[in-house]
């Protein structure tokens, strides 16, 4: 998804490509606040083959410096989530230093209701 919007607090340096409508209001409340945030900025590796290649990784969609937190979005029905929450575990263990906070879409629903944001999210 292709964005044009112009964001203040954002802090990567090439512009953001949402995957879906719940990300980019999700960017749009955090920089309202004012809130830095990159999107994407890092991958961690979760499993390697044999080889030592990357199999599995995870990339959380937000990432808010002054909090050293990141944040993933997913608004997959509620029962589809069980990979999210793997991976999210995952990342975790293997990273424990790591701070990650996953939103549902319940969270993102409360979100929407709250601040009035596009109902697409």
């Amino acid at each position: 998804m292709q964005e044009t919007l112009r964001f203040q607090a954002y802090r990567g340096s090439e512009p953001p490509r949402f995957v879906n409508h719940a990300e980019r209001e999700v960017a749009k409340l955090l920089d309202y606040y004012r809130i830095p945030w990159d999107y994407e900025p890092h991958s961690f590796p979760l499993e390697h083959d044999a080889d030592g290649n990357v199999v599995e990784a995870a990339r959380p969609d937000f990432y808010l410096p002054d909090q050293d937190l990141y944040l993933e979005i997913t608004t997959m029905k509620q029962s589809l989530v069980t990979r999210k929450n793997r991976k999210i575990r995952k990342l975790r263990e293997k990273y424990p230093d790591v701070k990650v906070k996953l939103f549902y879409r319940r969270d993102v629903e409360k979100l929407v209701e709250k601040y009035g944001l596009d109902r697409a999210a």
